[in-house]
């Protein structure tokens, strides 16, 4: 199992940059009067400030409180890491630093609270937005498939002993016509008026509707 182990550049050099930092700002804390364990407790809350901005950064890269958060830990460890590279006398600290030190447990307080109540991202995705329905043209027309017409009985024979008066206008159609055909062809005349203008004649509702010249006839004359 050990044989298995492989040293990690990238968790060595973490390693030793952790310990580092610890060590520089448990050294400025215990200058600036926090002793005892209290020095210690300092670098433990700065990087623990550090870790959960940056796990919250990680889950929400928008979220602008994780990225202040993490802002300030980083300031706070950065600036550990100077004040102690000698530019500071760690012998006679002034006071500004003994305040900003004293108040950081309330500022990480503050930080970790809002950190670990912020609200986490819904992972569901969007839905998409249904498409609009486009509304329904006016112009266009469906004409159904004309329907068998029913077979009618052969018309009477005029008898040719009597001549029909051209004036007079015929009270009714010389052949029957069934009002479900004619419910039809009257759709058809009215669809074919509202495309030209003009009423349909007999030889068009004819072709329309597949029936015979005298029923044709005698629909144009009810539809007239």
């Amino acid at each position: 199992m050990f044989r298995n182990l492989r040293p990690d550049a990238v968790l060595v050099q973490a390693v030793i940059a952790g310990a580092l930092s610890f060590a520089h700002l448990h050294d400025l804390a215990a200058a600036a009067g926090q002793d005892g364990w209290k020095a210690w407790a300092y670098p433990v809350s700065v990087d623990l400030l550090l870790v959960a901005a940056w796990r919250r950064m990680r889950t929400d890269a928008a979220n602008r409180d994780a990225w202040l958060w993490f802002a300030i830990a980083l300031v706070a460890s950065l600036g550990a890491n100077v004040a102690t590279a000698g530019l500071l006398d760690l012998h006679d600290v002034p006071p500004w630093l003994r305040i900003l030190v004293a108040g950081w447990p309330a500022l990480a307080f503050l930080g970790g609270t809002l950190l670990a109540h912020a609200p986490a991202p819904d992972p569901r995705p969007e839905p998409e937005p249904e498409p609009a329905e486009e509304p329904a043209r006016s112009d266009l027309t469906v004409e159904r498939a004309p329907e068998p017409a029913p077979e009618l009985p052969p018309a009477a024979p005029v008898p040719q002993d009597i001549a029909p008066d051209p004036t007079l206008t015929p009270a009714a159609p010389a052949v029957s016509v069934p009002p479900a055909l004619l419910d039809h062809a009257r759709k058809i005349a009215d669809a074919h008026r509202a495309q030209t203008g003009a009423p349909i004649d007999a030889t068009t509702l004819r072709a329309r509707l597949g029936v015979p010249a005298a029923l044709a006839d005698s629909i144009a004359l009810q539809l007239a």
